[in-house]
């Protein structure tokens, strides 16, 4: 037989109290606060476009060489043969198509294994300075592709000074990085 002696904590309910809940809060509020400010949502989405700009460059990069070494009288100025004028994404007529009427006058489609990139890319932002520039020479067959990079980690100091390009300012990859 059980005695009612027994039985521990008989007529007590088991639970929080109401200042271990608030203690708890308080410690998942600071810390949220703490992990807000340590991440800083608006740079990691500025670095996230900045690695997104990066890769496409280089994409552009590597089109433009297959281009230049698999044809034999490449135009770097779509089908004319004039001084190339700067080109840039960012302009109120964008185009993707790679068929040489898109923002980058080349007709990527003109390779007999076809284009190797679906359609041009994009700046992530593309408005006003924040989109991507083309300037090419088309008698040295010499070009370049840039970009404005705007998070901190990616600085003028640290990556676009030392990219081997003539412009502080923008993030430049291509043959020729004096243009």
């Amino acid at each position: 037989m059980i005695s009612m002696n027994m039985k521990k904590g008989a007529g007590h309910a088991k639970g929080f109290t109401l200042l271990e809940l608030l203690i708890v809060i308080s410690i998942i509020a600071i810390l949220s606060v703490a992990l807000v400010l340590i991440l800083n949502p608006a740079e990691t989405l500025k670095k996230s476009r900045d690695t997104q700009r990066i890769s496409d460059l280089n994409t552009i990069k590597t089109a433009l060489g297959l281009y230049l070494t698999s044809t034999s009288t490449p135009w770097m100025n779509g089908n004319t043969d004039v001084a190339c004028a700067p080109w840039s994404s960012s302009t109120t007529t964008l185009s993707v198509l790679t068929d040489g009427t898109g923002w980058l006058p080349i007709n990527l489609n003109s390779l007999t294994s076809g284009s190797p990139i679906s359609s041009l890319p994009v700046d992530p932002v593309n408005s006003g300075a924040m989109g991507y520039a083309y300037k090419c020479n088309n008698t040295a067959k010499t070009f370049e592709v840039s970009a404005v990079l705007e998070s901190s980690e990616y600085s003028p100091r640290m990556l676009n000074a030392t990219d081997g390009g003539t412009d502080d300012t923008r993030y430049e990859v291509g043959t020729n990085l004096a243009l």
